[in-house]
């Protein structure tokens, strides 16, 4: 069945669980640092320019946002972490959310983790690839500004992080300016989603 990303249309915000749209279906969630690149992929990846809020501000998405691509099939940008200009208790109550999202969504079918290639394997990013391997969660990372490198820089970057990921995790190199993994990040997106169709 072709999945048709550029259809993609915005469906909701949730702040906290039970605001979420019904469980049921098949999702794949995007996470990592506020400045990762989460809503430029996704826009890259749906080539809708204004689906997902971009900013240079990092930290601007602070709900969890679902975009639907067929009525059984959701993207979903998850809240950043890190460098959002927030009080704490908003911030605490972003993550205590987060949490009971990854832990509790049955219908969450894989991660898509995006760290910048320049800052690879931060603290949450370590994080979420070990709560991916107790959960049994498929986990594909997205080395992000992949553009800011040049070839020989990208492949070590590329090296680095594969060493370090978790059995059945996998990497592969993202830029949305260049258009760079385009193809790759399609091409796993599909066989999740075939994967889990009903």
């Amino acid at each position: 069945m072709t999945i048709n990303y550029n259809n993609a249309r915005f469906l909701k915000s949730a702040s906290e669980l039970h605001q979420c749209p019904q469980d049921s279906g098949a999702e794949v969630a995007f996470c990592g640092r506020s400045n990762a690149g989460k809503s430029s992929a996704i826009n890259t990846l749906t080539a809708q320019r204004k689906l997902a809020r971009t900013s240079k501000t990092p930290g601007r998405t602070q709900l969890i946002n679902f975009f639907e691509l067929s009525e059984s099939r959701r993207l979903v940008d998850l809240p950043g972490y890190g460098y959002a200009k927030v009080p704490v208790a908003l911030k605490t109550h972003w993550h205590a959310h987060l949490d009971a999202y990854l832990r509790n969504r049955t219908c969450l079918k894989g991660l898509i983790l995006l760290m910048d290639i320049r800052h690879p394997l931060r603290e949450f990013d370590e994080m979420l690839m070990d709560w991916s391997q107790t959960a049994e969660m498929p986990l594909h990372i997205l080395l992000t500004k992949a553009d800011k490198f040049k070839r020989g820089a990208q492949n070590a970057a590329l090296f680095k992080t594969r060493a370090a990921l978790p059995t059945g995790a996998t990497v592969q190199l993202f830029s949305s300016t260049a258009r760079i993994g385009l193809e790759e990040l399609v091409s796993r997106l599909d066989n999740w989603f075939t994967e889990t169709a009903q």
